[in-house]
């Protein structure tokens, strides 16, 4: 028995290390001295700023105020400090994306009180007020700020340990959103109105042991990282992609033009934003979205193991197989009919030939997802077998009332992989030839096998708001 402990626990010990080590730069990055400044990070919108279309004619843009608009505290361990969540700096990151989009000539109106100062007193110094030129007029005045930061959207995590060796994780997602317009300077017409968010990412990941080696010898290893996401990266993320986005719903609108050599490129670009479009309308703020059209008939042959609990001290262990069929009346109820083979078993003391029949309800809450739960319960048929055949079944037979729960991943339109697990109990105690005890026999069955969807709907998968 120590043994077994100790072998159990020094491989979940390496499957933790192993856990923890794979993929992690931050765990080989950890800083253990002082480091020289550098040049910003780049996000992975700066690059795509970067490859847009260049313009007929460059805009000259004004942004006077681009502030955080929720006045949204740090969370702390005990409630909110006093510190902002998100910078006071983001007039200069919208400005900054203005510049790397190569769409805009971005002039001073933050601080113009400045610049008029200046120029002042060069005139006055230079005495050249005749031939200072005259500022720049905005085209286009870009308005708008962080209208949303919502903490915790997503909190969760994961652990085991066993005999003090183990490890977990945590982690965390908060959200920022960010609303950009454009206004014309001479109408005060508003233009256009994007908006976009970003998720911002925390994790935590430990593993170590606590255990006793010997007597008075305590063996204690401890290892971690936690990574947060940076909000300031999240927040120029953000708003670099509302840049993005203004500009080509600019071009789809004819607001603005590209040049002649880019008409390609641009066409090119609108058409993957649609895209992008079109799937944003069929996703969630979790990140999740509608990819599959619901089969209404689904053909499904597996493997099961079926575990026996009965009159006898031990429970037997067997396997068997089995197809499905679920005729589904909506996308998420339908008919299952479910036909098994397997063996009811008590170790060498008991073993018996079955075949089975259920009809049951099912229920699959997410039948336009990739992946989907489902749930099922109905009433069967157990019935002994005396020859080799699965119809062969002239032995006893008993009623029996099953439920269960799985999951269902369709790998593409024609198949998928499903897996589930359910309880039958029979109305009977005499299953094994024993009636013994105050309670009915009952086994459980675990299953897996593909699916093969018939009868998909051709109609377009559905929006997630509308």
């Amino acid at each position: 028995m120590n043994y077994s402990a100790t072998k159990i626990g020094s491989t979940l010990l390496a499957i933790s290390s192993v856990w923890l080590l794979t993929g992690c730069s931050a765990y080989f990055h950890q800083p253990t001295r002082t480091q020289s400044a550098r040049l910003g990070e780049e996000t992975a919108i700066t690059a795509e700023l970067r490859k847009l279309p260049a313009p007929q004619e460059k805009i000259v843009a004004a942004v006077y105020k681009f502030r955080d608009q929720t006045g949204q505290y740090k969370q702390t361990e005990t409630g909110s400090g006093f510190s902002n969540a998100i910078s006071q700096g983001t007039t200069n990151m919208l400005l900054k994306a203005l510049e790397e989009s190569g769409w805009f000539v971005p002039i001073e109106r933050e601080n113009f009180a400045n610049l008029q100062t200046e120029r002042r007193i060069f005139a006055q110094n230079k005495n050249q007020a005749d031939v200072l030129p005259a500022l720049l007029v905005a085209g286009v005045i870009l308005e708008g700020g962080i209208v949303s930061y919502d903490a915790n959207t997503i909190t969760g995590g994961a652990g085991l340990r066993f005999f003090g060796t183990g490890g977990s994780s945590q982690y965390r997602q908060d959200r920022v959103t960010v609303y950009l317009r454009a206004v014309a300077t001479k109408s005060g017409k508003i233009l256009k109105t994007v908006y976009t968010s970003k998720t911002i990412l925390s994790q935590a990941i430990d593993a170590g042991t606590f255990r006793y080696v010997s007597f008075k010898k305590l063996l204690e290893v401890e290892t971690g990282y936690a990574t947060n996401e940076p909000a300031q990266m999240a927040v120029t993320e953000a708003i670099e992609k509302a840049v993005k986005s203004l500009i080509l719903e600019g071009i789809q609108d004819n607001l603005w033009a590209v040049d002649g050599k880019s008409a390609e490129q641009a066409e090119q670009m609108l058409a993957a934003y649609e895209r992008e479009k079109t799937e944003m309308s069929q996703t969630d703020i979790h990140g999740a979205r509608n990819t599959v059209e619901p089969s209404r008939l689904t053909i499904q042959p597996y493997a099961s193991a079926w575990r026996y609990y009965g009159d006898f001290a031990t429970a037997g262990f067997r396997t068997g197989y089995g197809v499905t069929a679920d005729v589904y009346l909506s996308n998420s109820f339908g008919i299952q009919l479910n036909a098994g083979v397997g063996t009811i078993a008590s170790d060498r003391r008991f073993s018996c030939p079955v075949s089975t029949l259920h009809g049951n309800l099912i229920y699959r809450s997410l039948p336009f997802r990739k992946i989907t739960p489902l749930v099922y319960a109905g009433v069967g048929l157990i019935a002994y077998r005396v020859g080799s055949s699965p119809v062969d079944v002239r032995g006893k037979q008993y009623v029996l009332l099953n439920g269960g729960v799985g999951a269902e991943y369709a790998i593409n339109r024609v198949v998928g992989l499903r897996t589930t697990f359910d309880y039958q109990q029979p109305m009977t105690d005499a299953l094994d030839g024993i009636k013994s005890g105050k309670y009915n026999d009952y086994y459980l069955r675990g299953s897996v096998g593909l699916s093969f969807y018939l009868g998909r709907s051709t109609r377009q998968v559905p929006s997630l708001y509308h």
